[in-house]
């Protein structure tokens, strides 16, 4: 039977069986017939791929067609036993063989001496046999599964290879020309793009960042250190580490890279703060990364260096779920009692990558629904929020006048991303005490500090109390890796130095850092740590009567009494429960 024949045949079955139309099958064949001849597309993946038809659908039926059976079917997850099967398979099977199998999405199943069970998303590739005929097998048995969980078992089992940065091992680099520092003259553009044209420099920078978001960092670091030298380096679970250095190349010419890479940053502009937005497909999932350009000083003043930013935004990192953040019991139970009010602010404080925006947003997606007009106001956006309308911040569309064209925009909850000056300030206090219910972020060191902050601003005190619902401080500290973690008796003074009592200490099982492979020096993971401090009748009156001072240590101490946990409180519980240690907690915290 011919090839045309075979499609149509296999076309006119997934009709019989209702799962495309006559027309769709027609439309797809067409655009079969108009594929380059080096194309070895198949009707299937025309159909889920061109036409949008369920993938899980067709391929099923066309597995059933061809008599392949289905495997781990109605299955969401994958049993961690058949999960160290398939691991043990991929480790005694010949690496190259295994990419090839990885990328035609199929995973060795089962396997003894003389068969082999491969269960792929498309098993009627004709390839994959031919991937098997390498092996010595005297049987092979190709199955059917759902590529989800082909995709999710790859996630778990194999290890992927960042194709830019085995590249970048391939190539190498001649070493610059370099002027002396007295030769040194303005900035040579011909000599800076003959640079940045090496397919090297390029596989440098999308190897960073591809690699930022498989190990999970949150910022991505390039220094220039030198005349010819650049440290890239990830910040993981909080700390920086040093990636790579890459030597023998100008900064300027790395620098160039990235900004054209850029959209909204200029590449010849180098005595200016800039920012800017990269956006990529990695591993199938559209990631962001919001860029941050600053002019810096070397030791060679009239070189042009720049230090830049990444922050990594990947929308498979947000949590929308109030119970995975992992509040503690008082301060979740007081957090969702302010946020369930009608009106009302809700402030989260703490420093630079202390998780406010992620409980902010996990607060947001607690409260939408399509009966209430959400707005927020960042700058910048960092993450989509499905069901709210996020203004766009831009040279026609200050923060200022976005502020003030939320009160004509009939909002029911709004977000302002933080409370910058007295302005912000007004207006997030303003609604929050017209009926809407609101959110913000400051920078402050423990939740009785911004309601000083708030009035040294030039807020007014009865304004305070009436509008706020509640402060919640938060930190994030470095939870501990589960593998190696270990035992042992803490110095008693170390303990009492973060305010465990003699028999909390005896009664308690502390653990500290060891590190293995799995890890980073102990630590996996972060946690948060927080301060909720609910705004009742005593609070709002101590604040009303405080005249020119407002008394912090007064407040706090109402609300410990309350039963608030302090931040050094909430990581004494965190390392009862033997997520964290000693030391972590109190290089986090401040004394109480």
């Amino acid at each position: 039977m011919s090839q045309v024949n075979t499609r149509r045949h296999i076309g006119d079955l997934l009709v019989s069986r209702e799962v495309i139309t006559q027309d769709q099958l027609q439309e797809a064949l067409a655009i079969l017939r108009q594929e380059p001849d080096s194309s070895n597309r198949r009707l299937g993946q025309i159909l889920y791929q061109d036409l949008g038809i369920d993938r899980n659908r067709v391929m099923k039926e066309i597995a059933s067609i061809y008599a392949f059976e289905e495997v781990l079917e109605g299955q969401e997850t994958i049993e961690d036993e058949i999960l160290a099967q398939i691991k043990s398979n991929i480790d005694d099977l010949p690496s190259e063989v295994v990419d090839e199998l990885v990328h035609q999405k199929a995973v060795p199943l089962q396997k003894n001496r003389t068969s082999l069970t491969i269960a792929a998303a498309d098993p009627s590739d004709p390839t994959l046999s031919k991937i098997v005929g390498k092996l010595n097998f005297t049987q092979h048995e190709i199955v059917y599964c759902r590529y989800e969980l082909v995709e999710q078992i790859l996630t778990q089992v194999y290890e992927q290879k960042n194709e830019f940065l085995d590249l970048l091992e391939e190539i190498e680099h001649e070493e610059p020309d370099l002027q002396e520092e007295d030769e040194a003259e303005e900035i040579d553009e011909e000599e800076i793009d003959a640079e940045i044209n090496q397919s090297m420099l390029n596989s440098l920078v999308e190897g960073f960042l591809v690699e930022g978001v498989r190990k999970g960092v949150s910022d991505i670091h390039i220094v220039p250190c030198g005349s010819a030298s650049t440290d890239i380096r990830f910040r993981i679970d909080g700390k920086l580490e040093l990636w790579h250095q890459q030597n023998n190349v100008k900064p300027e010419a790395i620098s160039a890279v990235v900004k054209d890479k850029t959209r909204d940053v200029d590449r010849f502009e180098r005595d200016a703060s800039q920012d800017g937005f990269i956006q990529r497909a990695v591993d199938g999932h559209n990631i962001r990364y919001r860029v941050s350009i600053m002019p810096m000083v070397g030791e060679q003043f009239d070189r042009k260096f720049e230090s830049i930013v990444i922050r990594i935004l990947d929308d498979r990192e947000v949590i929308t779920d109030l119970n995975v953040l992992g509040l503690q019991e008082k301060a979740k139970d007081d957090f969702v009692k302010a946020i369930e009010k009608p009106s009302g602010i809700v402030i989260v404080t703490g420093p630079t990558g202390s998780g406010k925006s992620t409980t902010l947003v996990a607060a947001l997606y607690y409260v939408i629904d399509p009966s209430v007009n959400v707005l927020t106001v960042e700058e910048p956006v960092e993450y989509m929020i499905e069901g709210a309308r996020q203004l766009k911040i831009s040279d026609h569309m200050t923060f200022d006048n976005a502020m003030r064209g939320i009160l004509r925009h009939d909002p029911d909850i709004v977000l302002v991303g933080e409370i910058r000056d007295l302005k912000t300030a007004e207006i997030a206090i303003k609604l929050a005490n017209t009926g809407h219910l609101t959110f913000s972020t400051l920078h402050t060191n423990d939740a009785p500090s911004a309601i000083s902050r708030l009035y040294k601003m030039g807020v007014e005190t009865f304004l305070i109390a009436n509008a706020v619902n509640l402060i919640m401080a938060q930190r994030l500290v470095r939870t501990l890796c589960e593998e190696c973690k270990e035992e042992f008796e803490p110095h008693p003074q170390a303990a009492k130095s973060i305010g465990f009592e003699e028999e909390e200490i005896e009664n308690n099982t502390f653990y500290r850092a060891v590190g293995c492979d799995e890890c980073s020096n102990g630590y996996s993971g972060r946690t948060a740590i927080m301060e909720a401090l609910y705004f009742d009748k005593e609070i709002r009156k101590m604040i009303l009567e405080s005249g020119d001072e407002i008394d912090e240590v007064a407040i706090k101490q109402h609300a410990i009494d309350q039963g608030m946990l302090s931040l050094r409180a909430s990581g004494r519980e965190r390392i009862k429960n033997g997520l964290t240690t000693i030391e972590e907690i109190a290089a986090i915290t401040i004394e109480d």
